[in-house]
């Protein structure tokens, strides 16, 4: 097939087949793929029709339902949820979050390379730096014990390791939220122990059994609680451009999504029916 059939194919994807934006994008990246570098025949410019990606509303939960759903948490899968509706960070910000970046004296988390490969700070709530700073006593004697035992060692981003290189044994450098095992470095051949953050899947998984324990009939996930935070911001008055600095969005449209979810009705319309 030439470029003409790659185009006509790529149309019948949109127009016929009805496919997703996604499934659309993963079709042309793979004959992209395909002709650039298995073929080495460059196909081009491709004029397609592409697939909409629809606008879909956040799924925000309601004060009572946070508070039902951290119920039924414990431990620091209490503690992380506490902190993706408390600073509103992404699930895996707050994961990759490393000691230095917890500024006690300015109630501030720092989000490093976050998305859009951007830094930012955001609050931290006052009632969790006691139980903040009593995880991260036992994270300093896990970390004192791996040291003990010729370990204790955090990969660090990008080159860093090689510009620094004692760094990844330096307490600040240390994960707050640390997984339960040491593993091996992917991308090294070393067979050097590394103790890595927490994975993502065991917060999801937490977190899926509370929301089902409490019994609450909406699709909730880590991130449900960053739309919370930004959701319950705007109903107590927050400015949204305040907002926007904190999630780190780039454009104000992307946080302007939530004034459509405020606990006012759609957009702030009170019903006819509420009045009669």
């Amino acid at each position: 097939m030439g470029k003409a059939e790659v185009e006509v194919f790529l149309k019948d994807l949109a127009i016929n087949r009805n496919v997703s934006a996604s499934t659309q994008n993963q079709a042309l990246s793979a004959i992209l793929f395909l002709y650039n570098d298995v073929l080495n025949k460059p196909i081009g410019y491709l004029d397609v029709l592409w697939a909409k990606k629809p606008k879909k509303l956040p799924v925000v939960m309601t004060r009572s339902e946070v508070k039902s759903v951290l119920s039924n948490l414990d431990g620091q899968y209490l503690l992380i949820s506490q902190l993706l509706y408390g600073s509103g960070l992404r699930l895996l910000e707050c994961l990759q979050m490393r000691v230095k970046d917890v500024d006690f004296g300015q109630g501030l988390l720092i989000v490093r390379d976050g998305k859009g490969q951007k830094d930012r700070s955001t609050t931290l709530p006052k009632v969790l730096i006691d139980k903040l700073k009593s995880h991260l006593e036992q994270v300093k004697q896990t970390h004192h014990n791996d040291l003990q035992s010729g370990h204790g060692r955090a990969p660090l981003p990008k080159a860093l390791s090689r510009k620094y290189s004692n760094a990844e044994q330096e307490w600040a450098w240390q994960f707050v939220f640390p997984s339960t095992r040491l593993s091996q470095n992917p991308r090294s051949n070393s067979t050097t122990l590394y103790r890595y953050h927490l994975h993502e899947s065991a917060v999801q998984r937490a977190i899926k059994r509370a929301v089902k324990d409490a019994s609450i009939p909406k699709k909730i996930s880590p991130h449900t609680f960053r739309h919370s935070f930004a959701t319950h911001l705007l109903e107590s008055g927050t400015d949204i451009r305040t907002i926007q600095e904190l999630l780190g969005h780039k454009s104000l449209q992307t946080t302007m999504i939530y004034t459509h979810v405020v606990n006012q009705g759609a957009m702030g319309v009170r019903s006819p029916l509420d009045s009669l």
